[in-house]
């Protein structure tokens, strides 16, 4: 599961690297402890419109027929193995399939040493690619309409996405037993095709090569969200 994740980079450099045009009416504050419901990028071709954009969404998908917002809280992540069967995934997997830029992610290892409650300690670890390059995690996107609001209102429809995720490679495997797939740069064009049948497309996701990604221990303070700062991805330094 990837319940946490950090995304500093601007607009103008996420532009650059998918070579996608702006749709972004404000920009989102750099996060490095991005959370579920929070907004984040999203990079996303729509039919009819010759062109790759960039949008800001809401992490968390609300499906299409959902009667409110807050089940998004619980679709952060879609499943690979399950993903062209559940109903709030099906029809964006056909069509609104994207890419979520990241600088990494967190995950929590259980420790050997227990809390006060007798449960094993959690060790947060930031995992992001070796090169220090942007993660492309593959995921989908929806387009919710909020009955409450009238016709005219400009804040009727909501946009939001989630990640897709996969058991872990023997590379961070041992942290957690799930992680986001990725879409590599030579078949983003295929991935984000609308036209293209989603069902048939799920094998150009992968776990990240051997080696593609780095992971290493950081700070607790990523458990709470409200404390969010480069620190946040600072190796912790050894110890003696």
């Amino acid at each position: 599961m990837c319940g946490r994740y950090a995304s500093s980079r601007r607009p103008d450099e996420l532009i650059d690297e998918f070579d996608a045009v702006a749709h972004v009416d404000e920009e989102i504050a750099a996060s490095w402890n991005v959370a579920p419901t929070d907004p984040v990028y999203a990079v996303m071709e729509r039919p009819k419109d010759d062109e790759r954009q960039l949008r800001a969404v809401r992490w968390g998908l609300v499906p299409s027929w959902a009667k409110e917002r807050s089940i998004g809280s619980r679709m952060i992540n879609a499943r690979l193995e399950t993903l062209a069967e559940k109903p709030a995934f099906r029809r964006a997997l056909a069509v609104r399939r994207c890419l979520v830029p990241a600088d990494g992610y967190y995950e929590w290892y259980p420790t050997a040493e227990l809390d006060a409650k007798g449960k094993p300690k959690k060790q947060p670890f930031f995992i992001r690619p070796a090169d220090g390059g942007v993660l492309p995690m593959a995921g989908l996107y929806e387009i919710w309409r909020d009955p409450a609001l009238a016709e005219d209102d400009p804040a009727r429809f909501l946009w939001t996405c989630t990640v897709i995720t996969t058991e872990a490679t023997d590379d961070v495997g041992m942290i957690h037993d799930r992680m986001p797939l990725m879409v590599e740069r030579d078949r983003w064009d295929e991935w984000l095709d609308p036209a293209a049948p989603g069902a048939d497309l799920l094998g150009l996701l992968e776990p990240a090569a051997p080696g593609r990604l780095t992971a290493y221990p950081v700070s607790t303070a990523v458990g709470n969200v409200r404390i969010n700062g480069p620190e946040l991805v600072e190796p912790l330094p050894l110890q003696a």
